[in-house]
């Protein structure tokens, strides 16, 4: 079996600040982190690799200095980090972003099951795994709380996934795309032995030179969104207070209600 966890380097504040020109997130010089709910997505696949002998895949795209969240993810235990990278890809919305992932899976080959975190803190859009699995034509289950079972010889995977009031259990076809909440377990720390793999491992980096999309479907001109504008909005301050009796208090906040309908 071999599983690939796709992750997102973040910002690790909220202070963070936009390009004026291009309308996107400027990362230079702002601590960076593994998007919280990434940090799922290994821990499970790390728990299929102890359960079914799995090898596993992280991916990622973004800059060089994305390389330090690949390297956290091998001193946790995945097995093969990978770092998508060109300046081509720079700008790229979901649309794009979940296509030149998908391309950099069909690459790698032959992956059984996809894991991404269900959103990333810095977009919240909750696109991407779901655009991979598109890209690739495969299944797809989101917010995933529990797999309660593998069959690799049948090829299927049965999961629980979390909806709005209760929860509904799904049974897929493998090669799929999971994406997976916190409730699904508690990530672990990195170990020593992890620590000292990842500081000497080698991590091989696909460009487009390797991947072959055409350019006019990366980066900012092969994105379908794009971000017009950037503000924040205006908004009054201030406020009215009423005195009196709760009963007095009640009216006087029901005339004032009517009178600003």
């Amino acid at each position: 079996m071999r599983i690939a966890v796709c992750i997102k380097q973040v910002p690790n504040t909220t202070e963070v600040k936009i390009n004026p020109k291009t309308n996107t997130l400027i990362r230079e010089g702002v601590e960076s982190i593994i998007n919280p709910f990434d940090m799922y997505a290994i821990e499970e696949a790390l728990r299929l690799k102890e359960k079914f002998n799995a090898e596993t895949f992280v991916i990622t795209m973004g800059p060089p200095q994305a390389e330090s969240a690949l390297k956290e993810a091998i001193s946790m235990g995945i097995d093969n980090p990978v770092l998508v990278s060109d300046r081509a890809f720079a700008g790229s919305d979901t649309w794009a972003t979940s296509l030149t992932l998908a391309k950099a899976i069909e690459k790698i080959g032959n992956i059984d099951l996809i894991i991404c975190g269900k959103q990333a803190s810095d977009g919240d859009t909750a696109q991407v795994g779901p655009g991979i699995a598109a890209h690739l034509n495969i299944p797809q289950a989101t917010y995933v709380n529990h797999i309660k079972n593998i069959n690799i010889e049948e090829k299927w995977i049965e999961v629980s996934r979390l909806l709005e009031n209760g929860f509904e259990i799904l049974r897929v076809e493998l090669p799929a795309l999971i994406t997976v909440v916190k409730e699904i377990n508690e990530p672990r720390t990195p170990s020593l032995k992890g620590k000292m793999r990842a500081k000497s491992i080698q991590i091989p980096v696909f460009t487009n030179k390797e991947l072959q999309i055409p350019e006019n479907m990366v980066g900012l001109n092969g994105s379908p969104t794009q971000v017009v504008e950037i503000f924040t909005p205006s908004h009054k301050v201030g406020g009215k207070i009423f005195q009196g009796d709760p009963d007095h208090i009640i009216d006087q906040f029901i005339l004032e209600i009517k009178d600003l309908l």
